[in-house]
C-alpha cells in the first residue's frame, strides 16, 4: 500500500507527487514572486532532492539567466501536522506567524542572519510579494503610498504586498496548504550545526565562536521590549500586528493530537501569570483528552500531583516586578538543525522561524540541547549542563559589556538558573518532560526544611480537580481502549 502524504484538501502519494506535473505550478509561483522576465528560466529539482521535515515539505528551485544563477526554496507547511483538521486555520496561522517573525526581524534586527523571504500565500489563496519584486507600476504606487502614510504619521505596512498570482498558476491541489518562498541556504553559506555538533562540541574554539555569535543574536532580538505576550502576524492588508496567541510547537502539536488548548488564535497576554495559567491548563487538557496520557493509577497520581504543585509554586519563580514585562522576542525552536554555521562555527543563518513568539524575559533560557541530552536527563544530572550553560552565559556577559550595557539579560538568565525559573519554564514547554523536571528540580527546592513529605501524593492530586476520581476512571478506560486498538493494529499488519 503506497504511503500517503495528507494535505488540507485530500491526500497524495509520494509517487503522485513525483510523477504529477507540479513543475509548471511551482515554477510559475517562483517567477511571480521574483518578477522574472523572459531571460530567466526556473528549474524545479527532482522529487528525490526535496527536503521533508516534520512540519514542512521544501522544494528547491534553480533560477538561471545568462549572467547569474541562484536557488530558492518553496516551503509547503503540512497542515496535517499542526492540527488543521481539528482546529481549522492552524496551517494559515503557522504561515502568518512565521512571516510575521521574518518581517519583525527584518525591520528591527537587520543584523540577525535570516534567509530572505520573497513571498508567501495562505490556503485561501491570498498571495503576498516582497515590495522590491513587484511590477514597476505597482512598486511605484506602493512606494508613494508608504511615503504619504509616513508624512501623516500613520502606520506603514510591511514590505510584503498583496499581489495575486495569475489564476492558472494556483489551480492545483497543493495550493490548499499555502507556502513560503525563501532564500536557499547552500553549502557555501554554511551547514546545519546538527551535522557537526555531536563530534565537535568539545572543541573550545568552535564553541566560543558559536556562543559569542549566539549571544549577539540574543542581545539583538531582545533589546526592544514589547507590550504583550503573543506572536506577530502579517494581516490581510500586509500590516504587522502583535495580535496572535504566542504560538509554539507544543501548542499546535497537542492540537494535532485533538487535544483542546482553549487558547484562541487571536488571544494575547498582558501579564506573566495569566499566560502561565493557560499553559498549565493545556497540560491539564493533555491528561483529560490524550487516550494514552496515563499508564495506571499510580502514574495518574504522579502526574496530577505535579501539576497541582506547579500551579501553587509559580509565584516563587517569577519576579512580581516583571509581571507586566518586559516581554521579548524569543526563538523558541532554536535547535541545532535551525542554526547554520561555517567551518569555524560562526553563525551564518537562522532558519525556520515558525515558532518564534514574544514571551516573558524570565522565560528566556539557554538551549536544552547543549549536552545532547533530553530534558529529563539534564534535570536528573544538571551539573554537566551547568558547565556549558555557564560558558554560554559568560559569552553573553562579555558581549553585553562590549555594548556598554548593564548586564540585564545575563543577570536575569543567571538568576533564573539559581532560583529555578529555568527549570519551571522548561517544564512548561515540555508536555512529556514536565513531570521529571518537577520531581528532580522544582519539588526539592521546597523540601529542604521538610524531609518528611510522604503524604505529598496522598494529598495533592485531590486538589487537581473536583472530578479527580471520575477522571481517573475515564482515563483508565481510555488507556484500556487505546492498548486494545494498538494491539489490533499490530495484529492486522502481522507485526509482533
Amino acid at each position: 500500500m503506497p504511503q500517503t502524504l495528507p494535505l488540507l484538501h485530500g491526500e497524495i502519494t509520494y509517487s503522485f507527487a513525483k510523477e504529477e506535473e507540479k513543475r509548471p505550478w511551482i515554477e510559475a509561483i517562483v517567477a511571480h514572486h521574483l518578477n522574472l522576465g523572459a531571460s530567466y528560466t526556473c528549474c524545479m529539482d527532482d522529487a528525490e532532492n526535496w527536503l521533508h521535515g516534520s512540519f514542512n515539505l521544501c522544494v528547491p528551485v534553480a533560477i538561471q539567466s545568462q549572467d547569474s544563477q541562484q536557488r530558492v526554496l518553496l516551503r509547503l507547511p503540512l497542515p496535517y501536522r499542526v492540527g488543521d483538521a481539528f482546529r481549522p486555520g492552524n496551517g494559515d496561522e503557522k504561515i502568518r506567524c512565521e512571516t510575521g517573525a521574518y518581517a519583525w526581524l527584518q525591520e528591527n534586527c537587520p543584523d540577525v542572519p535570516i534567509p530572505t523571504l520573497y513571498g508567501f500565500a495562505t490556503s485561501t489563496g491570498e498571495t503576498y510579494t516582497r515590495l522590491e519584486n513587484l511590477p514597476f507600476l505597482s512598486r511605484c504606487f506602493q512606494q508613494i503610498r508608504r511615503r504619504l502614510l509616513s508624512w501623516f504619521s500613520l502606520p506603514i505596512p510591511t514590505i510584503y504586498i498583496r499581489h495575486q498570482c495569475p489564476s492558472h498558476s494556483v489551480d492545483d491541489k497543493v495550493t490548499g496548504a499555502g507556502y513560503l518562498l525563501l532564500e536557499y541556504i547552500d553549502k557555501e553559506q554554511g551547514e546545519m550545526l546538527s551535522n557537526t555538533w555531536p563530534e565537535k562540541r568539545f572543541d573550545t574554539r568552535l564553541r566560543t565562536n558559536l556562543f559569542h555569535d549566539l549571544s549577539k543574536i540574543l542581545l539583538n532580538i531582545t533589546r526592544t521590549p514589547l507590550p504583550k505576550i503573543g506572536s506577530f502576524i502579517i494581516d490581510q492588508d500586509g500590516f504587522l500586528r502583535l495580535s496572535n496567541r504566542p504560538l509554539s510547537l507544543e501548542i499546535q502539536d497537542l492540537e494535532n493530537e485533538k487535544i483542546p488548548t482553549n487558547m484562541p488564535q487571536n488571544y494575547t497576554y498582558s501579564t506573566v501569570d495569566s499566560y502561565i495559567a493557560d499553559i498549565l491548563r493545556i497540560h491539564d487538557n493533555r491528561i483529560r483528552h490524550q487516550p494514552n496520557a496515563i499508564n495506571n493509577t499510580g502514574d495518574y497520581i504522579y502526574q496530577t500531583s505535579a501539576l497541582t504543585a506547579m500551579r501553587t509554586t509559580y509565584s516563587s519563580f517569577f519576579n512580581p516586578e516583571l509581571r507586566r514585562g518586559p516581554f521579548v522576542f524569543t526563538l523558541t525552536d532554536l535547535h541545532q538543525s535551525n542554526i547554520f554555521v561555517d567551518s569555524n562555527w560562526h553563525i551564518t543563518a537562522l532558519v525556520d522561524l515558525e515558532w518564534a513568539c514574544i514571551r516573558p524575559i524570565e522565560m528566556l533560557r539557554t538551549p536544552a540541547w547543549l549536552t545532547n541530552k533530553a530534558v529529563d536527563e539534564i534535570s536528573e544530572e544538571p551539573e554537566e549542563y551547568n558547565i556549558i550553560r555557564t560558558e554560554l552565559l559568560d559569552a553573553l556577559t562579555s558581549e553585553e559589556t562590549k555594548l556598554s550595557k548593564d548586564n540585564t539579560l545575563s543577570t536575569i538568565m543567571n538568576k533564573g538558573w539559581n532560583t529555578g525559573t529555568f527549570w519551571y519554564s522548561l517544564a512548561l514547554a515540555s508536555p512529556t518532560g514536565l513531570f521529571a523536571v518537577f520531581y528532580n528540580q522544582i519539588q526539592p527546592r521546597f523540601l529542604e526544611n521538610c524531609p518528611e513529605h510522604d503524604t505529598f501524593e496522598h494529598i495533592m492530586p485531590w486538589y487537581w480537580a473536583r472530578d479527580w476520581v471520575k477522571t481517573a476512571a475515564d482515563k483508565l478506560s481510555d488507556r484500556g481502549k487505546y492498548d486494545a486498538e494498538l494491539k489490533q493494529v499490530f495484529e492486522s499488519t502481522g507485526v509482533d
